[in-house]
């Protein structure tokens, strides 16, 4: 019995000089959560990665036993948000739910708002899913071969919707363009269900939304899927082609959603947040809405996070660097 209380006192002696190391008050760590934990979610309501903060945030307030509220920060491709995380306090109780985005910025954007890498320590890597390019369903084009087409004539030029600049459905179109001979531009909307709005209005040719976003939308009439954008076709639809196999060698585009918080978080906080997550991605419910909308959950380790954002990095930079790809200051 003594061994064991001395074993549990080394224990505790060692989360104290943690927290006292990260400069965290020694209470914060031995109660954490003792009050509501905010996450920032660096996109407007309506999008995939507001869908799945607000799918998660129940399960993971009962995991952690204080309430998750949801604070939508969009702009600039995630980076406004983002930025107000990288400054706040590293305690547990502003945490952040991003995008693809958080490993492209750092290649295409010419002046960012954080250094992404030392700003921000992982979480977990929730989940990915193909983005699908999707045109109003009256639309004349039919096939990725049509747009090919017609996207290569100067004029008229052909628009397609995205949720902002230096967003992932902005930059699944940048891709298209460089690996196509397309010149296809984009009009900037300030989130993505504003933007498939005006698809679906006629405003705009096309998008290349999420599936979980434009997939009720196809249900209802109003869209048509051209092709999807993952590396192989999924469930959702099994007879529409992929980018790449329809005539883009090579095309690959997904959202995908990590959580995150500032650098310098206590390991303790970040363990607890992490099996408060992986948790709730384990719970049926959340399950079967991540696959409805053909999401594969991922419920990584901070470390594997970690590898995964590093190994994005890397390639949007080799993207970047071979097709010139940059954003305008």
């Amino acid at each position: 019995m003594k061994k064991m209380n001395d074993q549990r006192w080394c224990l505790r002696s060692a989360a104290l000089l943690l927290c006292a190391a990260t400069a965290v008050p020694v209470a914060v760590c031995a109660a954490y959560p003792e009050r509501p934990i905010a996450l920032v979610v660096t996109y407007p309501p309506g999008g995939t990665a507001d869908l799945v903060a607000r799918m998660l945030a129940p399960e993971v307030s009962k995991e952690l036993g204080q309430n998750i509220v949801v604070e939508n920060r969009g702009g600039a491709g995630g980076m406004i948000g983002g930025a107000s995380v990288a400054k706040a306090a590293p305690d547990g109780y502003t945490i952040m739910l991003d995008a693809a985005n958080h490993a492209q910025n750092p290649a295409v954007q010419p002046k960012m708002l954080f250094d992404t890498l030392k700003d921000f320590a992982p979480i977990t890597l929730l989940q990915r899913v193909p983005n699908v390019l999707v045109v109003r369903s009256d639309n004349a084009l039919k096939t990725v071969a049509d747009l090919i087409a017609a996207g290569k004539q100067k004029e008229p030029l052909l628009y397609y919707a995205s949720s902002g600049p230096g967003g992932a459905q902005h930059l699944a179109g940048v891709l298209f363009n460089a690996l196509s001979g397309t010149h296809l531009e984009a009009v900037h909307y300030k989130g993505g269900s504003l933007a498939l709005t005006d698809v679906m209005s006629g405003q705009v040719t096309m998008m290349f939304s999420t599936v979980g976003t434009s997939l009720p939308h196809v249900r209802a009439g109003k869209l048509r899927v051209i092709a999807v954008g993952s590396d192989k076709r999924i469930a959702a639809y099994p007879d529409v082609p992929t980018i790449a196999e329809a005539g883009v060698a090579g095309y690959a585009s997904y959202e995908w959603n990590g959580i995150y918080a500032p650098a310098a978080t206590p390991p303790e906080i970040i363990a607890r947040l992490n099996k408060a997550f992986v948790y709730a991605l384990k719970q049926p419910a959340v399950i079967a809405r991540i696959h409805e909308f053909n999401g594969e959950i991922i419920a990584s380790t901070p470390e594997e996070l970690d590898i995964f954002r590093r190994a994005e990095i890397a390639k949007w930079q080799r993207v970047a660097k071979e097709y010139n790809l940059q954003l305008q200051p």
